[in-house]
C-alpha cells in the first residue's frame, strides 16, 4: 500500500489540475472597466466558492483512483490490457 505522503501528493496534484479546470467557470468581465486594471480581469473571481469545488472533485478522483488501486486491485498493466480490447 502506498504511503500517506505519497498519497498526499497525488491528491495535490489532482487538486491543482482540477483548479486550472475550474477557475473560468463563471468568469464575467467587469463591464466598468477602470484605468491601469485589466480588461480581461473577472468582475468577481469567485476564488472560495472555487476552491471548495474543486476540492470536492478533486476528492471524488482521487478517492475513485484510491478505491480502484488499492481495494479493487486494479493495476495500470489491466488498464493497459483493456485499451487493447
Amino acid at each position: 500500500m502506498s504511503g500517506v505522503i505519497t498519497q498526499l501528493f497525488m491528491f495535490l496534484v489532482i487538486w491543482w489540475l482540477t483548479l486550472f479546470v475550474v477557475l473560468p467557470w463563471g468568469v464575467r468581465r467587469s463591464e466598468h472597466q477602470e484605468e491601469g486594471h485589466d480588461p480581461g480581469a473577472p468582475a468577481n473571481p469567485m476564488l472560495l466558492k472555487k476552491a471548495l469545488i474543486t476540492t470536492g472533485i478533486a476528492f471524488a478522483i482521487w478517492g475513485t483512483a484510491f478505491l480502484a488501486f488499492h481495494v479493487l486491485g486494479v493495476s495500470l498493466l489491466d488498464l493497459l490490457d483493456i485499451t487493447r480490447l
